[in-house]
């Protein structure tokens, strides 16, 4: 079968081509993509190719297909696995399967694989590893946010605490206490506000920051302080840009003691040494950003890991349960994953959206892997649906919604956009 992708040849070396997927055997589980969701950690790989710990050496011969969020259908399963998968069937992935742990991951790794594609042949290791979870609505777009949602939710249960004068740590941030949520208003931190308001371990006061005015009114204006009170916490937005002394200024939100979490969502030094100094008795500072700088350290103040128990964790990924939960508190309504979404755009628009992400400003960029289409900003639907009737009803879809992107919007989309060649 052949696929239209978009591969990875080495840094800064991204094609899309057109080409066969490998013959299929009794093993094999061929799925359509509708839509990937392109992550900041894809621009990692892109920007240093092979030197990835994910991406092959050899990928100047042996390419690789980039993203790794992605949701669509079965088209095709192998007498191996028909027990199992049925086509028609909906899908989403949990890409990091850790089988024998291999570091190997669709959207980094596989030939055959990844979510810049419209057509995939699934890892035997995914299969194995129950790494293919089935998805039933027909709105792809959350589905391909499943991942992303995934990493946030192992972050909040890799934090622990200790218990004093015993060796035990018990998991999770601590219920009803201070989380704090640094530099949390790109995508990655709205999903974290909406998961700190919506999850059976809430805090009783919950901070975020940002030094982005615009992007904090937009968190406000979607994660609001009255829904939170309604849920039992105290929610404050801050903008630390020009505060004196931000740490004292957080501090004080909590009666001058501290958080007991903290999860700081960029690599800037500053940043993760103003987490450490909010830290309350016993606080965990969870170091979510990955930097792309092997070299990145920032100061820790060793007497408070001595005589106050601060420590460090860290997740890099989700796991399988992790996304299971995801979907279950989608499925609930709990979650809210539009809110993630700021661009749209057909798989002709990965290469330009991928190389240049961090000079994108918005929230996540969503791609429709059968369509063609620069990437577009929701909030240009308007200006664009004056000479364009298709984003003129765009436009009026997400205007329903407040401005969010919805699965009215997605249907119309799909089948009016022009098909990728």
């Amino acid at each position: 079968m052949k696929t239209t992708a978009v591969r990875i040849y080495g840094k800064n070396d991204l094609r899309l081509e057109t080409f066969d997927l490998s013959p299929e055997t009794d093993d094999s589980v061929i799925c359509e993509v509708v839509n990937d969701s392109i992550c900041m950690s894809s621009y990692k790989a892109s920007m240093i190719g092979p030197e990835h710990v994910r991406v092959p050496d050899d990928v100047a011969v042996n390419p690789t297909i980039i993203g790794h969020e992605f949701c669509g259908r079965i088209v095709k399963v192998g007498r191996n696995w028909a027990h199992k998968f049925k086509p028609g069937e909906g899908f989403v992935i949990q890409p990091a399967h850790l089988y024998q742990g291999s570091l190997l991951a669709p959207g980094y790794s596989y030939r055959d694989c990844g979510g810049d594609a419209t057509y995939v042949s699934i890892p035997q290791e995914i299969l194995i590893m129950d790494c293919l979870l089935p998805y039933h609505s027909d709105v792809y777009f959350l589905g391909s946010l499943t991942e992303p949602y995934s990493c946030i939710i192992g972050s909040f249960h890799a934090m622990y605490h200790t218990r004093e004068g015993e060796y035990v740590h018990d998991m999770g941030i601590v219920k009803g206490g201070a989380l704090a949520l640094l530099a949390s208003v790109g995508p990655m931190g709205l999903g974290a506000i909406d998961y700190a308001l919506h999850c059976d371990r809430k805090p009783g006061i919950l901070v975020v920051t940002d030094i982005d005015q615009a992007r904090l009114d937009r968190a406000a204006s979607i994660f609001t302080v009255e829904h939170a009170r309604e849920l039992g916490v105290t929610l404050h937005y801050v903008n630390t840009k020009s505060l004196e002394d931000p740490a004292s200024t957080l501090r004080a939100l909590t009666g001058g003691r501290g958080f007991d979490d903290v999860i700081c969502f960029a690599p800037v030094k500053p940043l993760v040494e103003q987490a450490d100094a909010i830290l309350a008795l016993d606080g965990c500072l969870n170091f979510f950003a990955g930097p792309s700088d092997h070299g990145f350290s920032a100061t820790m103040n060793f007497y408070n890991v001595h005589y106050r128990r601060t420590h460090v964790c860290a997740t890099s990924h989700g796991n399988v349960d992790d996304m299971r939960e995801a979907i279950r508190l989608m499925d609930a309504g709990l979650l809210n994953p539009a809110a993630l979404v700021t661009h749209i755009g057909g798989l002709d628009a990965v290469i330009q959206t991928t190389l240049n992400l961090p000079r994108i400003p918005g929230g996540k960029k969503l791609i429709y892997t059968h369509i063609s289409l620069p990437l577009t900003a929701i909030d240009e639907f308007e200006e664009k649906g004056r000479t364009d009737p298709l984003f003129a009803q765009l436009h009026e879809l997400v205007t329903k919604t407040n401005g969010l992107w919805n699965g009215e919007a997605e249907k119309l989309l799909l089948a009016n956009a022009k098909p990728i060649n």
